[in-house]
């Protein structure tokens, strides 16, 4: 296990209108497909709850000192696989699942606006696209103020940059499980590529 890369991804619980989280569900198949002999994975469901997510990310990073953490989260807008490029630390005003919301509407104090990722989301996007998986992955600069963001800011922090997000669509519109799996392991494949080649 020594000479393995550590990779750590999460998804979430359900909340609101989404009685089942897809990023939990592709986060699983993905277990199930794997991501090589060489990649150590170690998966992990959040709840949607800000001061647990405070908690879990630091014990995460510490435990597994991954190579990379990758957070999925489900969007109802998103009709494609879409990595999100930089996390926010202000403007968190959603209730959670406890019906919380930090008091300072950001995730950390004194921290700056944004932390972008050490990983080219660009060019992750542009050879997937190219790979043929049959799965459309697109780029976006803004994760939602939402416990989606204020994870991925955190995990950031934690990991100097090297963190992604991940947000999919709802199940079915327009990806099956399997194939929400299959397009996780293949941007998932194409993240440490880029970390490898620094």
């Amino acid at each position: 296990m020594a000479n393995k890369k550590k990779v750590v991804v999460t998804g979430f619980e359900p909340f609101g209108s989404h009685a089942v989280n897809s990023s939990w569900v592709a986060v699983q198949e993905l277990e199930r497909l794997g991501l090589g002999e060489e990649v150590d994975l170690h998966v992990c469901e959040l709840p949607v709850d800000y001061l647990a997510v405070q908690n879990i990310l630091p014990s995460l990073w510490k435990e597994h000192q991954p190579q990379l953490a990758v957070h999925v989260g489900v969007s109802g807008i998103a009709t494609s696989v879409t990595l999100e490029q930089y996390g926010h630390n202000q403007g968190y005003q959603r209730l959670d699942n406890r019906s919380f919301c930090p008091a300072s509407r950001c995730c950390m104090e004194d921290g700056p606006d944004e932390i972008k990722s050490v990983i080219d989301m660009d060019m992750v996007c542009k050879r997937v696209s190219g790979s043929n998986i049959g799965i459309t992955v697109s780029v976006s600069k803004d994760a939602g103020r939402y416990l989606c963001d204020y994870t991925y800011y955190t995990s950031l922090h934690q990991g100097q940059g090297r963190s992604a997000f991940v947000h999919v669509p709802p199940l079915g519109a327009p990806y099956s499980s399997g194939e929400l799996g299959r397009g996780l392991q293949a941007v998932i494949k194409e993240m440490l590529s880029l970390l490898e080649a620094g």
